[in-house]
């Protein structure tokens, strides 16, 4: 194969990858999603591999996600909006779990 045609290929090859990871809302509220829990510590439950968890930034990230739901409220189709509402949720509440967690190990580190 010529250099011109092994170049067509990788710039074909290269479309096509963009065009199958175009980025849908459910997508990209997802991947934040995933972030959070990252952050949280829990990326072994998601498959990602354990992380020291960093809560700050995982609050910030939910942030993000509440501001993306205010700015698209009324906006988004019914399954949109069901998953930025469950999705908020489920990571607060495992935002509570990972505050409560680890003020549980500061207090038996200093005991």
């Amino acid at each position: 194969m010529s250099d011109n045609a092994a170049e067509k290929t990788d710039s074909q090859s290269c479309e096509d990858s963009i065009r199958q990871g175009e980025v849908a809302f459910n997508t990209f509220i997802l991947s934040l999603g995933t972030s959070v829990l990252v952050h949280l510590g829990l990326g072994n439950e998601a498959g990602l591999g354990k992380e020291e968890a960093n809560l700050p930034l995982a609050r910030h990230v939910i942030d993000i996600l509440t501001m993306l739901r205010e700015k698209t409220a009324g906006n988004l189709e019914e399954d949109e909006q069901k998953l930025i509402d469950q999705l908020l949720f489920d990571l607060r509440l495992k935002f509570v779990e990972a505050c409560n967690a680890h003020k549980g190990e500061q207090t038996e580190t200093k005991e």
